[in-house]
C-alpha cells in the first residue's frame, strides 16, 4: 500500500471525523462531543483575562483545563477560528504530525511503517472523535527519538519540553536521550529549553500572574491525582486481584522497571534495543498513568506496532499482537456486544491488559536478548 493513499486516508478519516463531531451536536444542547476542544479553544481567551486557567468556565464548557499556561498561549489561533474549521486543523494537526513521525522513523521499512499506520488508526480514530492531543503527545516522542538517531540534541529537547508543557506524562520521554552520547550537553539543553518554555506565557500575562496559574495548575493536578485509577497497571491489580496500592508506591516501581533495562550500556549502541526503548516509554506513559482513559491508548498502541513490527517476531508476538487489537482497540467498539462490554471490559479494563503484558514482554527482551548476537544472525 502506498504512503500516499495512507496519508490520504488520514487526513480523509480526519476531517470526516470532525465534520461529524460538529453536525451531530443539537444546536439547543449545551453538551458537545468536542468539549475537550472547546476547553483548548477557550484557554487562551482565558489565559490573557488574567483569570485563573484552572478553574470550572461553565459558559465556555464543562471540566478543567488542565494543560499548561505555555498550551493556553499556543492555541491562540484557534481563539480566533469557528468551531468547524478549527477542530479540522486542530485533528488534522494530531493525525498528521504522528503520520509523519512514524515515516521519519530511520531503520524501518516503508511496508513496516505502512502497517504501523494502519494498525494504530483505530486508537487515532477514536482520539480524535474526543478531539484530544494524544496523537501530537506521541508524535513529539517520536520525532524527538528520531532528532537524536540524527544527533540533532537540541531539536529533541525542544520536542521533549513542548510535550511536558502539554501534558507532564511525556517528561518520560527524556528518558530517550540517556541512550545517546554528550549526556551533559543534553541535560543543559534540556534545562534550557523547560526555562524557555516555561516563561514563554510572559508574552500575554505578568509574571506574578504566571507563577500563580503554575501554582493553581500543579495544585488542581494533586488533587486529580487522588481522584480515579484509570485503564491502568493500578486499575488491574484493584479489578483483578482486589489490591489497593499506593499510587505513588507503584509509580515508582513502574519508574525503577523502565530504567532497569539502561544498566545495559553496551546494548546502547544497538538500533533494536533504542527502538524497544521508544517502545517500552510509549506503553509505560499509558498503563502507569493513572488517568489513562480510552482516548490516550494511541500512545501505547503506538508502542506495540513499533514493538512489533520494527524487527522480526514469531507467532507467539503475532498472536499478543491480534489479542492486543481485539482488546485494546476493538473492546470499546459497537463489535462487542453492550452486555461484554458493560460487566467484562469495562469492569476488568480489558483495554489496557494486553499492553501491559506486552510491556512485561519488551522489558524481558530488554533485560535478557543479546541485541549484538541478534544482529549477527539477521546479516547472515
Amino acid at each position: 500500500m502506498h504512503p500516499k493513499f495512507i496519508l490520504g486516508l488520514y487526513i480523509f478519516i480526519t476531517l470526516l471525523a470532525s465534520i461529524l463531531q460538529v453536525l451531530k451536536n443539537h444546536p439547543d444542547s449545551s453538551w458537545t462531543s468536542y468539549n475537550n476542544y472547546l476547553i483548548f479553544k477557550t484557554s487562551f481567551q482565558h489565559l490573557v483575562s488574567g483569570g485563573d486557567l484552572y478553574q470550572l468556565w461553565p459558559s465556555d464548557h464543562q471540566d478543567y483545563y488542565k494543560y499548561s499556561p505555555l498550551f493556553a498561549l499556543l492555541m491562540a489561533p484557534f481563539s480566533a477560528l469557528n468551531i468547524m474549521t478549527g477542530l479540522c486543523i486542530w485533528n488534522l494537526i494530531n493525525a498528521l504530525t504522528l503520520y509523519f513521525a512514524i515515516f521519519q522513523i530511520k531503520h524501518l521499512s516503508q511496508k513496516a511503517k505502512v502497517f504501523i499506520l494502519l494498525f494504530i488508526l483505530l486508537e487515532l480514530l477514536t482520539s480524535i472523535q474526543n478531539s484530544q492531543s494524544n496523537g501530537l503527545m506521541t508524535a513529539l516522542m517520536i520525532f524527538a527519538f528520531n532528532k537524536m538517531e540524527s544527533g540533532k540534541s537540541l531539536m529533541a529537547n525542544l520536542l521533549l519540553s513542548l510535550a511536558f508543557f502539554i501534558k507532564i506524562f511525556s517528561l518520560a520521554g527524556f528518558i530517550l536521550l540517556l541512550l545517546y552520547p554528550n549526556k551533559i550537553k543534553s541535560i543543559l539543553y534540556a534545562a534550557l529549553c523547560m526555562g524557555f518554555l516555561f516563561f514563554l506565557p510572559l508574552l500575554a500575562v505578568s509574571y506574578s500572574q504566571l507563577i500563580f496559574l503554575y501554582g493553581s495548575w500543579i495544585k488542581l493536578l494533586s488533587n486529580d491525582h487522588s481522584a480515579s485509577i484509570g485503564l491502568s497497571v493500578m486499575g488491574f491489580f484493584q479489578t483483578w486481584f482486589a489490591l489497593d496500592i499506593n499510587k505513588s508506591l507503584l509509580a515508582i516501581i513502574g519508574m525503577i522497571l523502565l530504567l532497569l533495562p539502561l544498566i545495559r550500556i553496551k546494548q546502547y549502541v544497538f538500533m533494536s534495543y533504542r527502538m524497544l526503548i521508544l517502545a517500552s516509554v510509549l506503553i509505560w506513559v499509558i498503563i502507569f498513568n493513572h488517568k489513562a482513559e480510552s482516548p490516550t491508548f494511541i500512545v501505547a498502541m503506538s508502542g506495540v506496532a513499533i514493538w512489533y513490527f520494527s524487527e522480526k517476531r514469531n507467532r507467539m508476538d503475532l498472536i499478543l499482537l491480534i489479542l492486543t487489537f481485539v482488546f485494546t482497540s476493538l473492546s470499546p467498539t459497537d463489535l462487542f456486544p453492550k452486555y461484554i462490554r458493560m460487566h467484562l471490559v469495562i469492569p476488568y479494563v480489558l483495554k489496557a491488559v494486553p499492553c501491559i503484558i506486552i510491556w512485561g514482554k519488551i522489558l524481558w527482551e530488554l533485560m535478557t536478548k543479546d541485541f549484538g548476537k541478534q544482529l549477527k544472525i539477521a546479516s547472515e
